[in-house]
């Protein structure tokens, strides 16, 4: 037996404690939602009082990223509070989840939490065909009153995941954002996309779908403050990437890694108290197990950050968060995925993009999922694009989401925080290009990255459960 395990084992004898001496933990997870867009965060024109709420009385944080911009590998990473790239297939999306992955979920099951998830927990991909009998994320629930009411749940702690997907694409419905009252002269136009009414309907109907997620979350926390359970509930209320805009999700610019995040901790976070620590979504793993009083397995990369929840001093520097991706969908020719190791300081963003020679969007023409330039969702802003790419207002912008791009990329956001310009091959750059990559040089090693050997692809050859969009097109025309 691993010391690991007899100290769990010693844990799980003395659970006979009472239960409220845990806390209860809310983990309300959004899908595609970019950190801007909530009105605690400046936003001007959606209204999250939910969210602001939560920031009001409790943490709100201005640094939290996610560690990968694509939703099941950073699902992975929060599952198992480890770097994506020492998950093997895990790390891409629409993959297999290996059953070998340990999860906090189970161990928090293990020490005995009721654990449940509604909407989406771990996903998209498939565990069921890989030793898994159930979603890492736990039990699957039809409601939150269901997971509630559960006999399972009598004198337990509990763990729940509420995954809500309204800001999914397919639920931007044209003429959404007006009918929620969003006005599309007042939404902010990021500096990537052309600010055209068109885009401007669009994110305003993203925004009323960020509304909704807002108001399923608004539904949870009142079930609790019904039941007299909210003063011993931690809420976390965060988002797994950044928006399906061209230049967001699948990018590891900040309009696909940059998260909102807001948590409330009665007798622990002060309330109203703004936060500018580096989070990584892989740090939630260790942080619930700590909350929970489990011990945190050596095996974790992430770290916990109850030490800055509780206003003490952090046990890591919190000055830096480290992003990366593997395959997102299945685009290119070959199967290949688009590699890139970055990291995110307050001062830069440097981008090392290790397949160069490949589209970082996708190829031109449709491969196997999604469609042309595949790794941008088929949203109506990069319809747009696409078709006025030879505008004189739109050419730089169509360039720099779907054209090829250098191995190196540098950014300093002190004079462009919207990260438009390159500064890689400047002179006046070179000493802070060299620091930064030496930076995910010793990451990569102390991680065991296998990208280490540059000729390392294995991630190419992972399956892909996202989907054939290559034999509907062609069984579509054969009907024409």
């Amino acid at each position: 037996m691993s010391r690991y395990t007899a100290v769990l084992c010693c844990f799980a004898i003395q659970i006979c404690s009472a239960a409220e001496e845990r806390p209860n933990v809310l983990f309300a997870l959004a899908d595609n939602w970019y950190y801007p867009h909530a009105a605690a965060n400046g936003d001007p024109a959606v209204r999250t009082p939910v969210f602001d709420r939560i920031a009001s009385e409790g943490t709100r944080f201005t640094r939290a990223f996610c560690p990968v911009p694509s939703c099941s590998p950073t699902r992975s990473c929060i599952l198992t509070g480890r770097a994506a790239h020492q998950l093997e297939e895990a790390a891409s999306l629409w993959s297999p989840f290996p059953s070998k992955l340990r999860v906090f979920t189970d161990d928090l099951a293990g020490a005995g939490y009721h654990v449940g998830y509604t909407g989406k927990g771990w996903s998209p991909g498939n565990y069921k065909d890989y030793g898994r009998v159930q979603n890492p994320a736990g039990p699957e629930y039809k409601t939150f009153t269901d997971f509630l009411d559960h006999p399972g749940a009598s004198g337990k702690p509990f763990f729940y995941w509420l995954g809500d997907t309204h800001t999914s694409l397919n639920k931007w419905i044209p003429g959404s954002g007006r009918k929620a009252g969003i006005d599309p002269a007042k939404v902010v136009v990021p500096a990537c996309l052309p600010d055209v009414p068109e885009v401007r309907e669009e994110i305003a109907d993203y925004l009323a779908s960020v509304q909704q997620i807002d108001e399923a979350v608004g539904l949870a926390v009142a079930e609790l403050e019904k039941r007299g359970l909210l003063d011993n509930t931690i809420v976390i209320y965060t988002s797994d990437n950044g928006w399906q805009m061209p230049r967001g999700l699948a990018n590891c610019y900040d309009t696909g890694t940059h998260v909102p995040l807001a948590i409330r901790w009665p007798g622990h976070t002060p309330a109203g108290k703004t936060l500018e620590d580096f989070i990584s979504l892989t740090d939630c793993a260790p942080t619930f197990l700590e909350l929970a009083g489990v011990p945190v397995p050596p095996t974790m990369t992430g770290h916990s950050f109850v030490d800055i929840l509780e206003g003490r001093p952090s046990a890591i520097p919190r000055d830096h968060i480290f992003l990366e991706r593997e395959r997102h969908a299945n685009v290119r020719r070959g199967d290949l995925s688009y590699p890139i190791r970055a990291l995110r300081t307050a001062d830069y963003l440097y981008v090392r993009n290790l397949r160069p020679d490949r589209w970082p969007a996708g190829d031109p023409e449709l491969h196997v999922a999604v469609g042309d330039f595949g790794d941008i969702d088929g949203s109506r802003t990069k319809q747009y694009m696409r078709d006025h790419q030879a505008d004189p207002d739109v050419h730089e912008l169509y360039v720099s989401s779907f054209e090829k791009r250098p191995a190196e990329e540098l950014y300093d956001l002190r004079n462009d925080p919207d990260q438009m310009r390159n500064l890689a091959d400047d002179p006046a750059y070179s000493a802070a290009k060299k620091r930064l990559g030496q930076q995910i040089d010793q990451w990569m090693k102390e991680t065991q990255d296998p990208r280490i050997d540059p000729n390392y692809d294995a991630w190419d050859r992972y399956p892909y459960f996202g989907g054939n969009a290559r034999d509907r097109e062609a069984k579509r025309r054969k009907v024409k």
